[in-house]
C-alpha cells in the first residue's frame, strides 16, 4: 500500500482536527507529500508542525472560490501538480428541523454541499488536462440513511452522492478517479453530543484507514462499517411500513439524544450568527 502512495501530493481539506488530520497522518506515514487546509489558520499550522516536514499546512475557506483556487495554486507550487483532492471539510447542526437557524442551515448547505462543487470543479480538469487524478470526498452514512434530527445535513450529503455520481460519468475516460467514504458516526467534535444507533462509534482512524485504502485501490461508495452499503440498499426495497420499523431500530435519534446536551451547545454555537443565538434563547 506504501508503494502506490509514497510521493502523491495529496490536499485534505478541514484537514486541522479529527478526521482530516488522522487522513494527513496516515498518507504521510506512508510517503504522501500532504498539503491540509483550514479555516482556523493557527490550529492547521500546529498540526501541520506536529506531523512533520512532509506536511503543509495552509489557510482555506471551503466557502471562498478563491480562497480554495489559492490553496490548490500554493500547493502546486510548493509539491506540485496535485495528484489526490480529499474534500473533508464539514459541520453539522443536529436537533429539531424546525428549530434550526437559517445560519446554520446555509452554513451547512456553504461548507458541506457547495464546498465539495467548488473543490471539484477546480480540481478535477486540472487533473483531467493530465490525463490522471483521484479526488476523495468524505461523506456520511447520512447520504443513505437520513436521521432525525439531521435533515439538513443528510440534505447535503444526499446532495453530494447526487453530485458526484452524476460528475463520475462526464469524467469517463479522463483518468480522473471519484471516490465516497460514508461513515456512520465519527467520534470527533462535529459528532458531540450525537447517538451512533446500532452501529458502534467510529475513530478517525478508521475513516483514515478507508481513505488510504481507496486512494490505493478506488472504489467510487465505500461505507464505514461496510455492511451500511448492502443494508441500505435491502431495506430501500422492502414496503415503507416494514423500512419504517427497521430504521427506527438502527438509526439514531438526534432530536432525542441532543436535547440537552451541552457538549452539542458549545459546538452549535459556533454555526450561529449572533442574531441566531439570541432568537434561539428567546425560543427557551
Amino acid at each position: 500500500m506504501r508503494a502506490h502512495v509514497a510521493g502523491r501530493v495529496v490536499a485534505i481539506t478541514g484537514g486541522a482536527r479529527g478526521i482530516g488530520r488522522e487522513i494527513a497522518r496516515q498518507l504521510a506515514a506512508a510517503g504522501a507529500r500532504v498539503a491540509i487546509g483550514d479555516c482556523d489558520s493557527d490550529a492547521v499550522a500546529a498540526t501541520a508542525t506536529e506531523l512533520g516536514p512532509a506536511v503543509y499546512g495552509l489557510p482555506l475557506d471551503v466557502t471562498d472560490t478563491v480562497s480554495f483556487r489559492d490553496f490548490l495554486a500554493a500547493i502546486e507550487a510548493q509539491c506540485g501538480p496535485v495528484d489526490v483532492l480529499v474534500n473533508n471539510a464539514g459541520v453539522m447542526w443536529a436537533g429539531p428541523f424546525d428549530t434550526e437557524p437559517e445560519s446554520a442551515t446555509r452554513r451547512m448547505l456553504e461548507v458541506n454541499l457547495h464546498g465539495v462543487i467548488r473543490g471539484v470543479q477546480l480540481a478535477a480538469p486540472a487533473m483531467a488536462a493530465r490525463g490522471h487524478g483521484h479526488i476523495v470526498t468524505i461523506a456520511s452514512a447520512a447520504a443513505r440513511l437520513s436521521p432525525p434530527g439531521e435533515s439538513t445535513y443528510a440534505a447535503t450529503k444526499y446532495g453530494v452522492r447526487g453530485y458526484l455520481t452524476g460528475v463520475r460519468e462526464e469524467l469517463r475516460g479522463s483518468g480522473v478517479r471519484l471516490s465516497m467514504i460514508m461513515p456512520a458516526v465519527v467520534d470527533t467534535e462535529l459528532a458531540a453530543g450525537t447517538a451512533t444507533g446500532a452501529a458502534k462509534l467510529l475513530q478517525p482512524t478508521d475513516v483514515a484507514s478507508a481513505a488510504l485504502r481507496v486512494i490505493t485501490r478506488p472504489r467510487f461508495e465505500v461505507t464505514v462499517p461496510g455492511y451500511v452499503g448492502p443494508l441500505s440498499r435491502v431495506v430501500d426495497v422492502v414496503p415503507q411500513r416494514a423500512r419504517d420499523v427497521v430504521l427506527r431500530r438502527l438509526v439514531p435519534n438526534q432530536v432525542a439524544a441532543t436535547q440537552g446536551s451541552s457538549a452539542r451547545a458549545r459546538y452549535q454555537s459556533q454555526l450561529l450568527t449572533p442574531t441566531d443565538t439570541e432568537n434561539t434563547d428567546d425560543h427557551d
